[in-house]
């Protein structure tokens, strides 16, 4: 039989009612043929609560006691579905990441996953059982221990069975019926794509569309795993369709421009009259890199002297601090006069596998930015995206003219 892999996030889970919906989606596709593995988060709010315990209990706590107690989250919850669908009359067990097993490294609280035992699972099949399968956990094989995959782990969890047991498709349900052209909030006249490029959505994701997970979506790609996004709120008996994510190759009409993403979480550091000289960019970035903070934006301009230099970038806003605070300490090593930064700024990104074949396209966006008054504090450019740094005050603006600049409120 046809195999098929259910994701369903905190908000879909989050009481007993919603758990009760989430089942009659499930007995929808069993009844359609399918054998089916379910992955659920834990119930919205859950973990943040669970965070909060460890956090209060101990400020230089065990990562291997964290996992511990942030695990249990989704295996409640895949519990309480289980004995739901047992109530419909529907045969069904749960199982947590160590049981099935799903392998991972050591890095408790971000690991990833090494390796997934699908036999188990298959053999449920057999017995016409649906597994319900605890998202955001697996073990470390060498000791034995809980280990989670980190923030929206579920949806790496989900992608990864669906590869491991071979799954014909793997649906990941939210509460957004699936991947719209911006975001709705913002441009009133978005529209939900009804197929989107794994390239374009990894794009997406990790230049600040909070859809999918970023590993989620690199691992479909890996595995050429098709994923649905679709809302978990539709008539399980009429349910949408939602967005495909699929190869490239499976888009029959590709736009030049698919989504425009926007990312808040951005700050934005200068560091001014720089020697220009071999190995200074090494000593800015090698102590970021050393302590794991993610550098994206890149801007060095050379002054007029030719023997200065000034070096723009951007690190995620959560580490604004901690980047100040290496780069100060290594002002000697870098040999910079001053240290600028802002917080208040915002990454507007346009997204499209048919850039490949466009010529002109970010240059459009460019005049389209000016005619506005909104400047531009920095670029960076990729085969099928752009991105601008801008002041945050101009994000809307921003956003709805470069929607409307590429033909995306169209219907």
């Amino acid at each position: 039989m046809a195999r098929l892999v259910m994701k369903f996030g905190g908000t879909s889970v989050a009481n007993i009612e919603r758990i009760r919906n989430v089942a009659r989606h499930v007995k929808r596709e069993i009844e359609a043929g399918f054998d089916v593995a379910v992955v659920v988060s834990a119930m919205s709010g859950k973990t943040n609560e669970l965070v909060g315990w460890v956090n209060e209990s101990h400020k230089h706590y065990d990562p291997r006691e964290y996992d511990a107690v942030v695990a249990s989250g989704e295996q409640v919850t895949s519990g309480l579905l289980a004995i739901v669908l047992q109530e419909m009359g529907i045969p069904a067990r749960s199982w947590q990441g160590w049981q099935i097993p799903i392998e991972t490294d050591n890095a408790h609280g971000s690991a990833r996953i090494a390796r997934i035992d699908g036999a188990g699972l298959i053999e449920g099949f057999e017995r016409k059982e649906v597994a319900v399968i605890a998202g955001f956990q697996g073990v470390d094989p060498a000791t034995g221990r809980i280990a989670t995959l980190g923030r929206g782990g579920s949806d790496t969890s989900a992608v990864a069975v669906a590869a491991a047991i071979k799954a014909d498709r793997c649906d990941i349900y939210t509460d957004v019926d699936g991947v719209y052209t911006t975001d709705p909030r913002v441009v009133p006249r978005a529209r939900r794509l009804d197929k989107v490029a794994f390239e374009e959505m990894l794009e997406m994701a990790s230049l600040g569309a909070k859809v999918l997970q970023v590993r989620s979506v690199e691992m479909a790609m890996i595995h050429g795993v098709k994923t649905y996004v679709r809302s978990s709120f539709d008539d399980p008996e009429n349910p949408q369709l939602g967005t495909l994510i699929c190869d490239e190759e499976d888009i029959v009409e590709q736009q030049v421009v698919t989504g425009i993403a926007f990312s808040k979480d951005e700050a934005q550091l200068t560091l001014r009259k720089v020697a220009d000289k071999p190995g200074v960019a090494a000593a800015v970035f090698e102590p970021l890199a050393e302590a794991n903070i993610n550098v994206d934006m890149i801007i060095q301009v050379v002054s007029d002297d030719a023997a200065h230099t000034d070096i723009t970038f951007t690190v995620p806003a959560a580490e604004f601090e901690r980047t100040r605070a290496i780069l100060e300490k290594a002002k000697g090593d870098i040999g910079y006069t001053t240290l600028q930064s802002s917080g208040d700024v915002v990454k507007i990104s346009a997204i499209g596998v048919g850039m490949r074949s466009h010529a002109g396209v970010a240059a459009a966006a460019f005049r389209a930015l000016a005619e506005k008054s909104i400047n531009i504090r920095a670029i960076t450019t990729s085969e099928i995206k752009f991105s601008v740094l801008i002041d945050a005050a101009y994000t809307e603006l921003a956003v709805r003219t470069l929607h409307s600049l590429y033909g995306l409120d169209k219907a």
